[in-house]
């Protein structure tokens, strides 16, 4: 595998299992130094030992990003140790109960968006200031079909997919002229996941396709290269 990313330093949320670690894994083989976020510090530490073993280098740092100023002590512990942030990956998101709008659970929507929209946001606001000292940043988020395609019973989620695209591509065009970072958006489309087993409990998992395709076509993307605004959909 091609080591680009040699000398990078790269951030994954949800990073413990599926895209999250696939991406963080691959990242790491193509030179990275992956810091691995995620709330389960068991399932991170076997990412990590995986990483290890095939050569890779990486960090890990358990955390809840819905937590009160989780964010902000993380980005002051990178920043404390690591001059810039080359790439930073939104995966982290739940997916809520899927059920009538006119049903939703105020509480348990709140714990949706503020996980898959309002996190977010402080991660862009935690690590903005690293990202414009990288010599050419990314920043990759990870939507689904429903965020621009409503369906019935998913509008908790899909709404804040939608809010998390609007979110990230409006950053992309605040630093378009005024730093090296580029924007895209990444739909994994029908992946083997965890959350895509809740949502989808008889379907057949081998007839999808594995989070490491997802992983693979991501890095393809950054080695290719790619303009702010860039949506790479995955079939």
């Amino acid at each position: 595998m091609s080591k680009f990313l040699e000398g990078r330093l790269a951030l994954v949320t949800g990073a413990s299992r599926g895209i999250g670690a696939a991406t963080a894994e691959a990242l790491a083989a193509a030179g990275a130094h992956v810091i691995l976020t995620a709330r389960t510090a068991e399932a991170l530490e076997q990412v990590e030992e995986r990483i290890h073993a095939a050569g890779g280098s990486a960090t890990i740092a358990p955390m809840d990003l819905t937590e009160s100023d989780s964010i902000a002590r993380l980005a002051t512990a990178v920043a404390g140790r690591w001059e810039a942030l080359d790439l930073l990956v939104l995966n982290a998101a739940t997916l809520g109960s899927l059920t009538p709008v006119a049903q939703i659970d105020g509480a348990e929507f709140n714990r949706v968006l503020t996980l898959n929209v309002l996190a977010s946001q402080a991660m862009i606001a935690g690590f903005d200031p690293l990202l414009r000292k990288s010599a050419a940043g990314w920043l990759l988020a990870v939507t689904s079909s429903v965020g621009r395609t409503p369906r019935a019973y998913w509008g908790a989620y899909g709404a804040s997919k939608a809010a998390l695209e609007t979110l990230v591509q409006s950053y992309g065009e605040e630093v378009r002229n005024v730093a090296p970072i580029r924007v895209a958006i990444v739909d994994p489309g029908a992946t083997a996941t965890t959350m895509r087993a809740r949502a989808f409990p008889g379907e057949n998992p081998e007839t999808l396709k594995k989070p490491e395709a997802v992983a693979e076509a991501m890095l393809a993307l950054l080695e290719a290269g790619f303009e702010t605004g860039h949506r790479l959909e995955i079939g």
